[in-house]
């Protein structure tokens, strides 16, 4: 647990130091700058629960406090960021979580990046969470796709196509139990990127290797997505587990689709994730699709260099507002070498939103979902919730 400790002192320190050097070098060609910047969510959510199992509270929360420094240090880039939004709790230790850290080196042929950032993989993960359609991600994207992880990556880009690669550890500065390693790659497409009628199609892949995971102090394997919102944790349920100290193998996959026309916005996905043990083996299936609409007439823009979508700038002092509807659904199944399936767990999502954008940095969202998991073996189902979700949202 120190490294955990000193790691958030280290982004502490930096974040701190940081804010004294900011204006320091805002003009100019220098060697060396520094730009703070961050991210508040406060979010809410109230539940209307089934009988089956135990209710989820209603609650409020902080989500993220985010703050980091970010710029240049004699031809490199780099960043430094942290989640401040554990400090709310006093009784939690982790009070600073990592999130990317990392140096940048730009190349005539591409980008390296080494240190912690998010892997490239799935559009709906690679969208920055100050510009999704809804407050949480893709069943998927949230529970399967890797997140912030310890490595090296290089990214290359053309006119409309961006190819990027990594190998990294599946350790993170903060949850070092996790053991193993991995590589993973994304390429995207985009024939039309023009703004207000955009075409994004993209592939990510990625295999990790884990190591003895539930076992000499390894965290265990374990999909359980959060089906109603992240503080719906007792809606949760479990569609793989390999958690019994045997080395796992994990295969995963995302085929991507984007689209835009006027204010317009189309985003859907279909991926999966196999796991083999050599003695289970467990399959996760997912898809999802979106629609979205401004009424007051914006456009999502599209980001051909990496190969996602965007900030939207409001046209007019009242704000932008956009309504959106998805459908998400994650599967997963589980089954001894040779034998038949002894977990099969399906769960289903509707969501519905409304966003208003009164600045390009400040939003505010409501969303409505209703969420059912079902046992596919037994035929029954094991929980359905209702929740109605908002959130608070500016960032500089």
């Amino acid at each position: 647990m120190a490294v955990v400790h000193h790691a958030g002192a280290c982004v502490a320190l930096c974040l701190l130091a940081a804010s004294g050097v900011v204006h320091a070098d805002e003009a100019g060609d220098k060697p060396v700058t520094a730009e703070l910047g961050g991210r508040v969510h406060w979010d809410f959510a109230q539940f209307d629960n089934d009988d089956r199992g135990t209710a989820n509270p209603d609650d409020s929360e902080v989500r993220r406090l985010w703050l980091d420094v970010s710029g240049r240090f004699y031809g490199w880039g780099y960043k430094i960021e942290g989640d401040f939004a554990g400090l709310q709790d006093k009784f939690s230790g982790d009070n600073v979580e990592a999130k990317d850290v990392y140096v940048t080196k730009d190349f005539k042929a591409g980008k390296l990046t080494i240190g912690q950032f998010k892997q490239y993989f799935t559009l709906d993960d690679r969208i920055s969470s100050n510009y999704g359609a809804f407050m949480e991600r893709s069943m998927f994207a949230s529970s399967v796709a890797p997140l912030y992880r310890l490595g090296a990556a290089w990214i290359t880009d053309g006119e409309d196509y961006t190819i990027g690669g990594s190998v990294y550890s599946l350790e993170s500065i903060d949850v070092w139990q996790v053991k193993g390693r991995a590589f993973g790659a994304r390429g995207t497409w985009a024939p039309r990127h023009d703004d207000g009628d955009t075409l994004h199609l993209g592939l990510s892949l990625a295999r990790e290797y884990y190591d003895h995971p539930g076992r000499d102090g390894a965290n265990g394997l374990r999909i359980a997505p959060r089906p109603a919102g992240h503080l719906s944790d007792n809606s949760r349920a479990t569609l793989v587990n390999f958690s019994r100290g045997l080395d796992t193998d994990v295969d995963k996959y995302s085929l991507e689709f984007g689209f835009t026309r006027g204010p317009w916005y189309l985003q859907s996905e279909v991926s999966g994730a196999n796991f083999d043990d050599g003695s289970q083996r467990g399959d996760i299936r997912s898809a999802y699709g979106l629609v979205g609409w401004f009424i007051t007439g914006e456009t999502t823009p599209y980001d051909s260099k990496s190969g996602r979508f965007g900030r939207v700038k409001p046209t007019r002092s009242s704000g932008a507002w956009q309504v959106a509807a998805r459908y998400d659904t994650i599967r997963g199944k589980q089954h001894l070498n040779g034998a038949a399936n002894f977990s099969d767990v399906s769960m289903d999502q509707t969501s519905v939103g409304v966003n208003w954008h009164l600045r390009s940095n400040l939003r505010f969202m409501l969303d409505w979902i209703e969420s059912r998991n079902r046992d596919r073996l037994a035929d029954r189902t094991l929980d359905r919730t209702r929740a109605v979700v908002g959130r608070f949202q500016y960032d500089f």
